[in-house]
């Protein structure tokens, strides 16, 4: 018994010693781990206080010759998809995965998305759950005659820009692709929410393309009308024949509505950028 308690005695020692000596070693370093930059602006068209988180390529340089195409992306907050998304973009951009040139991402982080991404809806029961919404035509001209010049003034960036929006974020990019297409050159649109206002959008008559566009639709197992409808999207846009656009879709049938971004932003890459080799 004594020697049991000697040999615990002389462990309990060891032990303590150890984390003592741990304690010892200080930090040769430490600061923040930035990824890029958040800026805000008052906006004179929404007239509320708007912050934008900025996602900066590896190497960027605001002295550099060298300009980057730019991803706009909705539910762009720090606490959303802008982290993730950022994510996807470097690795796509890494010249062992070459997807995607290196990119500047613009996460639009929200307010009130209800407000902010649905056009006015003629059904009451909408109106009683989303009594903020139908303002997504503020939103745009917010992010056409404010977002954009403040990016192209202030960053290196060049003329392609690409849309990434899901669910209600979907339905905007679908409502910009069909009333304001040339407000960027690429569209992801994932689990749009075309449900809004009874699929009026989807019964909407685009305006013509006039210039070369990626659109890429995505949707996962989320239930009978959401796939529905990314389906009848996709047709529709299909049935006009534009010899300027690359069209895709994809079905994930593994995916809901919760997980479904990561995977669609990336075959949307794939699809709409990666060169042949």
């Amino acid at each position: 018994m004594k020697i049991n308690q000697i040999l615990l005695g002389f462990i309990f020692l060891v032990f303590t010693g150890q984390l003592y000596a741990q304690s010892e070693i200080e930090l040769s370093k430490k600061e923040a781990l930035a990824i890029g930059e958040k800026i805000a602006f008052k906006s004179k068209i929404l007239d509320e206080n708007r912050e934008i988180n900025i996602y900066l390529p590896n190497g960027y340089n605001k002295d550099s010759a060298k300009t980057y195409p730019v991803i706009y992306l909705l539910d762009g907050s720090i606490d959303e998809d802008f982290i993730h998304i950022s994510g996807i973009v470097q690795f796509g951009s890494f010249s062992w995965i070459n997807i995607i040139e290196e990119s500047i991402v613009v996460g639009v982080s929200n307010v009130d998305r209800k407000r902010d991404f649905t056009f006015p809806t003629t059904i009451e029961k909408d109106k009683k759950d989303f009594p903020t919404t139908g303002k997504s035509e503020s939103f745009i001209r917010f992010m056409e005659k404010e977002l954009q010049p403040i990016i192209e003034s202030n960053y290196k960036t060049n003329s392609i820009k690409t849309l990434i929006g899901q669910s209600l974020g979907g339905l905007l990019a679908t409502e910009i692709l069909f009333k304001k297409p040339d407000l960027f050159n690429n569209y992801v649109i994932v689990s749009p929410s075309l449900w809004w206002d009874n699929q009026s959008l989807l019964s909407y008559e685009p305006t013509v393309f006039t210039s070369k566009k990626s659109i890429y639709v995505g949707v996962g197992k989320e239930g009978r009308i959401m796939e529905r409808d990314a389906k009848a999207l996709y047709k529709k846009i299909k049935k006009r024949n534009y010899e300027n656009v690359k069209l895709s879709f994809q079905f994930f049938k593994k995916q809901n509505h919760g997980d479904v971004l990561h995977l669609a932003v990336y075959d949307a890459f794939e699809k709409m950028f990666k060169r042949e080799e």
